[in-house]
């Protein structure tokens, strides 16, 4: 029997999905600009790129915004990095200095020490929605966070490498292979990444397509169409769009096995809204759904905002000489563990 709390729960989570997904009051004076055949012009290029992450920090509890001291302290840390990161290399220095200097918030070691000043982005700033810095992306739980899964299911560690990773190229990333983007820029869910989290939209009547530059992928939003049935699960999933209003919405489903979200691929279904409500900003909103995974849907939202310059090929296969080097070692590593078997 459901209990009173726990229908109240359900209402509340109900409650708090649909204010994220709600119809964005737009500044009276703001009219966005409008395509040849009348509807609201999505086209540019934009830029997700934030010191806000999808999840919140459990330092701010329950609130949703930031204060300006909290502001201020991140991005001045940030800015920080930013400037420590762009200077030259002390060739004196030990390995633990130099990778002490390339921390960046929200990473501690692991990839943010492969790249300096010159790759991340150095405008990171908290993001804003409607003008007030957020403290997560996710606004339907309290929390801030991707709400518990069911009993019973069990989410895969994705940076808990599996000891067969380099027996075949299969083994490795999607990013590392070239096929899709590093974690999940290419979404849908489009997240920022530590770097390239940049974005092209090219808007017919018919179709978005959004040129994600990390790797290089596009997705085709396809507008007033239908959803294929011939049971193919495809890259970012088979996405159709309709008006509603001022606002694009986006529903996505059958993605590819490949591309589980956060252990969410057969059944998952993520709604998007895109509304421009401002020069240079356009308001992304999101809602997922997969109720073999999650009792309840779960969004949020954020702001996408005008990028600087264009976006450039990310030519992923050239020299990827990476790749061709694990393998490498792992083989020299399986030659010399028979090696000592066969010296036994």
């Amino acid at each position: 029997m459901t209990t009173f709390r726990t229908k109240r729960t359900l209402l509340a989570s109900a409650a708090l999905i649909a204010s994220a997904l709600a119809a964005p009051a737009l500044a009276a004076d703001y009219h966005a600009p409008l395509t040849s055949w009348g509807k609201p012009n999505l086209e540019g290029n934009w830029t997700n790129s934030s010191l806000t992450r999808l999840e919140r920090d459990a330092q701010y509890g329950n609130r949703l915004e930031m204060t300006a001291e909290e502001v201020g302290k991140l991005e001045g840390e940030r800015q920080a990095i930013v400037k420590r990161e762009g200077q030259k290399t002390d060739p004196n220095a030990s390995l633990a200095d130099v990778n002490g200097s390339c921390e960046v918030k929200g990473y501690t070691g692991g990839p943010a020490c492969g790249y300096n000043g010159a790759w991340t982005d150095p405008g990171d700033v908290v993001m804003r929605v409607g003008g007030k810095p957020r403290t997560s992306f996710i606004t339907s739980t309290p929390d801030g966070r991707v709400p518990a899964t069911k009993p019973g299911i069990k989410v895969a560690d994705r940076r808990a490498a599996p000891a067969t990773q380099n027996d075949n190229p299969e083994g490795r990333s999607l990013g590392e292979r070239c096929l899709m983007s590093f974690g999940f820029s290419s979404g849908p869910v489009m997240q920022p990444q530590l770097y390239n989290s940049n974005y092209q939209f090219v808007q017919t009547k018919d179709e978005l397509a959004i040129w994600v530059e990390m790797v290089h992928d596009v997705r085709h939003i396809r507008i007033g169409g239908t959803h294929r049935n011939d049971g193919v699960r495809t890259w970012m999933g088979d996405s159709i769009a309709h008006w509603d209003g001022d606002t694009l919405v986006a529903e996505t489903i059958n993605y590819s096995p490949q591309q589980a979200f956060r252990g969410a691929d057969e059944n998952l279904k993520v709604t998007e809204r895109f509304t421009r409500v401002g020069p240079g900003r356009v308001l992304y909103q999101f809602k997922v759904e997969d109720p073999t995974v999650w009792a309840t849907a779960w969004g949020g939202e954020y702001e996408f905002v005008t990028a600087k310059g264009s976006l450039y090929e990310y030519a992923c296969h050239e020299g990827n000489y990476g790749l061709e080097g694990i393998l490498s070692g792992a083989r020299a590593e399986d030659a010399e563990a028979a090696r000592k078997t066969a010296a036994k």
